[in-house]
């Protein structure tokens, strides 16, 4: 997969990250996780572009390494939602596959 496409696909789940979020539950014990889970998935496109923008190798690696970060993060806030029952898995299965693929 080439720079631009990958560009396009790390902003296209940002964007389903926040409509996926928009679907939620307004409650106190959903806070916390969905908003955890819009900045990991929001930062993983920005710290993409940022690694496209590496003026060396070292440095792309190195801001690439962020991305994966923030990308298994986003499995993990998905994980909680899921086991402590606040979302359904199947609700944010679109965005979990994105991930692990």
């Amino acid at each position: 997969m080439n720079q631009e496409a990958l560009r396009i696909r790390t902003k296209r789940f940002a964007v389903s990250i926040i409509k996926l979020s928009q679907g939620f539950k307004n409650t106190p014990e959903i806070n916390i996780p969905r908003n955890q889970l819009l900045r990991a998935g929001t930062s993983v496109g920005a710290n993409y572009r940022a690694a496209c923008r590496a003026r060396s190798q070292r440095e792309f690696f190195s801001k690439l390494s962020i991305v994966i970060e923030e990308a298994d993060e986003c499995l993990y806030w998905m994980e909680i939602l899921a086991e402590a029952e606040l979302v359904s898995k199947n609700l944010m299965e679109k965005e979990y596959n994105e991930r692990t693929s």
